[in-house]
């Protein structure tokens, strides 16, 4: 079962869905509807963060879930998800340069865990006004960089935990099911790939 934090986003079913189409269930809660205990009691295959409004101090409990599960449950961070994940880690979060809403843009990746047999650039969904900035030699490592350099995604040097700043379960983005599944994989979790491309 994958846990769904949302915080407060109308992407979050669309997030739910995809990870159904993947054979998965899903339990969607809102982020200040569930406490670590409760985490530990549901004991699901991976917790993911959803996108949602504002910026990590006001994701509800997403902060102290991260900080107290980080290394139980594979992790994934979408948008919002992804910052407070950055966040916990030692990243800052500030406002982009320019905001980006509803755009495309082109990333390139290192193929590496989370984007394993999906094309590099690779073209995505953004909607965020900020980014994060991640410490040189911290526990958190660039994945992925968007067309002005902006962290697009990362991996932990040595947990299942990675954070995505652009959207996977955008129609506009491509290959977001795969990211998903490669995820899954990674958590461990069974994958049904039935889903076209």
């Amino acid at each position: 079962m994958i846990l769904l934090i949302d915080n407060y986003d109308s992407f979050v079913f669309n997030l739910a869905r995809y990870f159904v189409e993947l054979g998965q269930q899903v339990e969607v809660v809102r982020n200040d509807r569930i406490d670590v205990e409760e985490v530990r009691r549901l004991n699901p295959d991976a917790v993911v963060f959803s996108p949602g409004p504002c910026g990590p101090d006001q994701a509800g409990n997403s902060i102290d879930l991260i900080t107290a599960l980080a290394g139980e449950y594979p992790m994934l961070g979408v948008c919002l998800g992804h910052q407070s994940i950055a966040q916990v880690f030692g990243g800052t979060v500030k406002r982009a340069n320019r905001p980006v809403h509803g755009m495309t843009s082109a990333i390139t990746h290192d193929g590496s865990a989370l984007f394993s047999g999906i094309k590099s650039p690779l073209t995505v969904t953004r909607y965020h006004s900020l980014i994060v900035d991640l410490p040189v030699d911290g526990s958190l490592v660039q994945t992925a960089t968007g067309p002005n350099g902006e962290i697009m995604a990362f991996a932990h040097r040595n947990l299942p935990i990675f954070g995505v700043q652009f959207h996977p379960e955008a129609v506009l983005t491509e290959q977001g099911h795969d990211l998903l599944a490669n995820f899954l994989t990674i958590a461990g979790a069974a994958v049904q790939r039935k889903v076209a491309s």
